[in-house]
């Protein structure tokens, strides 16, 4: 792939070269048919410079390849391209004179030192142009290829990220899970039995988002389901929970674990520090484009955790969303009547990524 690719490169360097090249020899040798009768000696001048001004910048290539001028700070670059385009265009010029003058051409009494300046200072803005455009070329390309190694790195910071986040998230609900069902052993075994079969369940699914970044609403709640099952055996009635949502919300696309982990949230910080026990409520519906999911529990968020997003939930939560679908996702949340209500809307269409 490499050397076809080189090939290629090559191919178009040459094309280039001869089409630019030839393309000043036609245009000036019209011009020069149009000004005057025609003269083979003179006429042939225009071929040999052609000839020549491709030899002099593939030298002029060679150089700026083994030099590394491509690397260059504009400064640096500059003096050099400066510098190459006199020298260059004197060697043009001192060789087409020196054809002209060995084949009669020109002859001596027809040389003057103004006339080789002029020849000298158009030479080298054609020299000069070549270099530009080379150059131009070059940047471009760079830049185009810098362009997709930054976004390469982006998606690969980006998937770091995120597995990075659901390593976070994992072990943190399996030991809250596994604290629970210990607490239920001595208590009631016959509710640790039904526990162990639904956070078994919760392994399954958590092994399974280890290879996605999102999944179906409707699997991601039936773990919410396993898990408030889960803690209801351990809260009794302290506890109570409603899950509600349309149907054409089952198969949307969401973060893996994110009603989950504010669920959780909302029993750890919310219900749990309630003597009396509290509510957990999730519902959700779609509105045109959008998935709009509500999550509400008893208790209350200090004001520092709404700006600052402090919390492990909340943090997590805005994170993941933000890696995933950047400014088209929106997260809320606030006191509302004595309770916490955590708001979320996300594409229905599914992640950026």
């Amino acid at each position: 792939m490499l050397n076809n690719l080189l090939k290629n490169r090559n191919k178009i360097y040459w094309i280039c070269q001869i089409s630019g090249w030839g393309g000043f020899f036609i245009f000036n040798f019209l011009i020069y048919l149009s000004f005057g009768g025609f003269n083979w000696k003179r006429a042939v001048t225009f071929p040999y410079f052609a000839f020549v001004g491709i030899s002099a910048t593939h030298v002029l290539r060679v150089i700026i390849k083994k030099r590394k001028w491509i690397e260059k700070s504009p400064k640096d670059l500059f003096s050099r391209v400066f510098l190459s385009t006199f020298l260059i265009s004197f060697i043009i010029v001192f060789i087409i004179m020196g054809i002209n003058y060995s084949t009669g051409i020109i002859h001596r009494a027809q040389f003057s030192v103004a006339g080789f300046f002029v020849i000298l200072f158009n030479t080298g803005i054609l020299i000069f142009l070549w270099s530009i455009i080379y150059f131009l070329v070059h940047y471009f390309e760079n830049y185009k290829k810098s362009e997709i190694e930054r976004l390469v790195w982006e998606a690969a910071v980006k998937d770091f990220e995120l597995k990075t986040l659901k390593s976070q998230l994992n072990p943190h609900f399996m030991f809250n899970a596994l604290n629970s069902i210990r607490a239920l052993i001595e208590e009631n075994p016959s509710a640790a039995k039904t526990a162990i079969t639904q956070l078994s369940n919760i392994f399954r699914y958590s092994l399974k988002i280890e290879r996605t970044e999102t999944v179906p609403f409707e699997e991601e709640i039936k773990t919410v389901e396993d898990y408030l099952g889960l803690e209801k055996a351990r809260f009794e009635e302290r506890l109570k929970y409603e899950i509600a949502y349309s149907p054409d919300v089952k198969n949307i696309e969401i973060p893996p674990m994110m009603i989950q982990t504010l669920v959780e949230n909302g029993i750890k910080h919310g219900v749990s520090k309630l003597p009396e026990g509290g509510f957990v409520n999730v519902t959700a519906e779609r509105a045109r484009n959008f998935l709009i999911l509500e999550i509400e529990n008893s208790g209350f968020v200090a004001d520092d955790a709404i700006s600052h997003a402090k919390g492990y939930g909340i943090s997590n939560t805005k994170q993941r969303l933000h890696l995933l679908y950047g400014d088209q996702a929106s997260f809320s949340i606030s006191n509302v009547n004595s309770h916490v209500k955590v708001k979320i809307i996300l594409p229905a269409g599914g992640s950026n990524i």
